[in-house]
């Protein structure tokens, strides 16, 4: 008995040691990004345990909560309140249980020790090549699944991730380390391959957004953080172009993916030539048809962006209809409404099953406008935060759920939320005054 009373003693002398130096917090931190790609029941396990050691840990003395802390928790307030206003109780009840981590994981943030950007390198550097790792197993995987079926469209987008991990989120996930790699001062080998490996993974990911934001996002980093010489920055810059260019022009499922949006914005009701043989004609829907049209057919197709603005264009018609600029129909109860609209406009029932796959839109349709204010204050807090820090990568970050948010409601999956308000709260947290900005 007596032998055991010492093994706990040890272990939990041990666990404070490892709390105080920071090890166990940056262990827990990496482990709720790491698993992002992982079934949600993991993630959920990892921020349960994380939650739950930072309780533990947690002292009275060194509770303090930072103004940037209290945008997200003022957030999940208002979609509390929503409780009270909502058309959907039900799916209200279940967002709350989805959207707690906007209040359970800045409140942790408050008693936990400071930290450094050293130790968001250490995190950033776990995550960064337990992406690289995923990365190799899909692509992998897809190489095992061509040589079985032939089918070279398993190398690309959902095909390459599955539909429920999702291409896009993938992406954005992948994009982050791929910053992180890129940014480092002297890379070693290992730094050099997990950079190629990830720019390659983007690309078949085949995410239109991530990857013009990735290039702009690079092309700001040689232009005005990079330490190499100047020729050397339009020698890269030059090849970073080409490879982007021609990647687009000679990866078909890439460039089929880039032309049917281009080809929406001038061309109404163009042939899709995507379609299998055994089916009838679908109609692409132009830019301006997708605004105006009032009615649809059964074979009517609607590219992302066309889409995108269609659902921008009901949310409109849904603030004229409907009293809802202050409150919003309720947190997750607007998908009813999204459905009627599709009815009225006469498109194929299954559009109705999408939400408005624009956060901007999504949280003004649920908490109004006061929701929509929050979030755009976190991201200009963000950003602002980055640029005051010369933080490249925290700019990245900025940067990405800036635009990523235009076209995707990512607050509204687990993945997104554990990703999102992770590094809001490390990256706002950090104190880089002093610190060296350019990893080595």
């Amino acid at each position: 008995m007596n032998r055991t009373s010492d093994y706990l003693k040890k272990a939990f002398s041990k666990i404070d040691e490892l709390w105080q130096n920071k090890t166990l917090l940056i262990f827990l931190l990496s482990a709720m990004l790491i698993t992002l790609p992982l079934k949600h029941s993991i993630g959920s396990l990892t921020c349960i345990v994380f939650l739950l050691v930072s309780l533990f840990k947690s002292k009275k003395s060194h509770f303090s909560l930072p103004k940037v802390l209290l945008l997200p928790i003022l957030l999940y307030v208002l979609m509390l309140m929503s409780l009270f206003w909502t058309i959907g109780t039900k799916e209200t009840i279940k967002g709350l249980q989805k959207e707690v981590l906007f209040l359970l994981i800045p409140l942790a943030f408050c008693s936990l020790p400071k930290i450094n950007r050293n130790d968001i390198n250490k995190i950033l550097r776990s995550y960064s090549f337990a992406i690289t790792g995923f990365a190799v197993f899909y692509i992998l995987k897809a190489i095992v699944k061509f040589i079985n079926s032939g089918n070279k469209e398993v190398f690309f987008y959902h095909e390459l991730v599955t539909l429920e991990l999702n291409a896009i989120y993938m992406a954005v996930f992948a994009s982050l380390a791929m910053f992180f790699f890129l940014s480092k001062k002297e890379k070693s080998i290992g730094d050099k391959m997990g950079l190629s490996i990830l720019i390659v993974f983007i690309f078949l990911l085949s995410s239109k957004n991530i990857i013009v934001v990735d290039l702009i996002m690079t092309i700001m980093y040689y232009s005005f953080f990079s330490p190499v010489s100047k020729k050397t920055k339009k020698v890269i810059l030059l090849a970073v172009i080409i490879v982007s260019i021609s990647s687009v022009l000679f990866i078909k499922p890439v460039r089929d993916r880039f032309m049917i949006e281009f080809e929406t914005i001038f061309v109404d009701g163009s042939l899709n030539k995507t379609i299998e043989k055994n089916q009838g004609p679908i109609y692409n829907i132009s830019l301006k048809q997708a605004w105006n049209q009032d009615q649809f057919q059964q074979n009517d197709f609607f590219p992302g962006t066309a889409f995108r603005l269609f659902q921008i264009r009901i949310f409109k018609e849904m603030l004229e209809e409907e009293n809802i600029f202050f409150t919003g129909f309720g947190l997750d109860a607007s998908q009813n409404k999204i459905k009627e609209k599709v009815k009225e406009h006469n498109l194929y029932p299954n559009y109705g099953e999408f939400n408005f796959h624009n956060e901007y839109v999504q949280i003004f349709s649920e908490l109004g406008i006061f929701g929509f204010l929050i979030v755009v204050s976190m991201l200009f807090t963000t950003i602002r935060k980055g640029i005051v820090n010369k933080d490249f990568i925290h700019i990245a970050f900025a940067v990405t759920m800036i635009i990523l948010f235009l076209t995707e409601s990512f607050l509204s999956r687990q993945r997104g939320i554990i990703f999102f308000i992770i590094f809001y709260c490390m990256f706002n947290l950090v104190n880089n005054c002093n610190e060296q900005k350019i990893m080595k």
